[in-house]
């Protein structure tokens, strides 16, 4: 019998949740997607020293003042372990652009520029890309400024349809809503040891997303992202895109039926209203919303400080080669 994975792969396309380039070679996923809490984790393994000393060599090159050398090194880190990974899979990577951004249209457009000329500059076209931006209002407003220009993104640390709305009216590329996430917030809230497959609280709310986005047409994919098991996992088959981690990946690859849960004509005759698409009622929904106000700003949060560890990590890699 076929494997779950192989399955799983005729009926969305697979990605992998990791910067273990080693790992993305095993599963054979389409695209991969990176985050600073994967690179940080990537980063302390002996086997990708040379993308970190490639990239502290370039930015020391390049900038001058500790912040400013920082900032070029973790961009071109970034963009190292992306090249590397593109080397693997077919498809396309996510590069995410700072959670300290999240807040900040204008400096999120600069710094995902700067990412896609560092691709460029590496021979990688900017169709192989996606940037990675917070759903937050400025993010999503971001986001949707880089796809008129050619620059595809994909929307993360999405946790309501509110969030989702807004970013398919931006026509942005790629949506990430966080099943996990979602999860781990209605067991603490519960206070439930979990949910069947069924009535778990993350994969309704992607079910829900999907449906609203092939109920009116658009074009932005959904990738149900941050899995806590398996059975999330295949209760999103037919999702346009899922990314896995790699233990889960592992699993899946056990013998077994999977079963096409999502259909997008069935969506089409769902009774569904339109939400309103303006900042004020983005802003509205999202602070009904306890769960996701909460999920966004504890993974903004969390990333930021990733973030900041990372640049630790090689700011004291420096002082080491000094």
């Amino acid at each position: 019998m076929v494997s779950k994975l192989e399955q799983l792969k005729k009926l969305t396309t697979v990605v992998s949740d990791t910067g273990d380039i080693h790992a993305i070679k095993q599963y054979t996923p389409t695209d991969a997607t990176t985050n600073p809490s994967l690179i940080l984790t990537a980063a302390q393994e002996s086997a990708y020293q040379y993308l970190i000393d490639d990239a502290i060599q370039w930015g020391t090159s390049k900038a001058s003042g500790e912040k400013e050398i920082l900032t070029c090194i973790l961009d071109k880190l970034f963009v190292n372990f992306g090249v590397e990974i593109l080397k693997v899979v077919p498809g396309r990577v996510s590069t995410e652009v700072s959670a300290s951004l999240s807040f900040d249209i204008e400096g999120s457009l600069q710094k995902a520029n700067a990412l896609i000329a560092l691709y460029e500059k590496a021979g990688i076209p900017r169709e192989r890309v996606l940037i990675k931006l917070a759903s937050t209002w400025e993010g999503i407003q971001a986001a949707g400024q880089l796809e008129k220009k050619g620059i595809h993104c994909n929307v993360t640390l999405m946790f309501s349809l509110t969030q989702a709305a807004a970013a398919a009216e931006a026509q942005v590329t790629l949506i990430s809503p966080f099943v996990g996430r979602i999860f781990d917030w209605y067991k603490a809230h519960d206070k439930v040891e979990g949910y069947p497959a069924e009535k778990d609280p993350g994969v309704l709310s992607v079910r829900t997303i999907y449906n609203y986005y092939k109920k009116f047409g658009y074009k932005t994919q959904v990738m149900g992202a941050s899995f806590r098991n398996i059975d999330e996992v295949l209760a999103l088959a037919g999702c346009d895109l899922l990314t896995i981690a790699p233990n889960l990946l592992e699993q899946l690859q056990q013998e077994g039926t999977v079963e096409r849960k999502l259909h997008p004509e069935s969506a089409k005759s769902l009774d569904i209203k339109k939400l309103e698409n303006t900042e004020k009622a983005f802003r509205w929904g999202l602070n009904e919303d306890q769960m996701a106000t909460e999920k966004l700003s504890e993974g903004i949060r969390r990333f930021a400080a990733d973030q900041r560890k990372l640049e630790k990590f090689i700011a004291e890699r420096i002082k080491s080669k000094v």
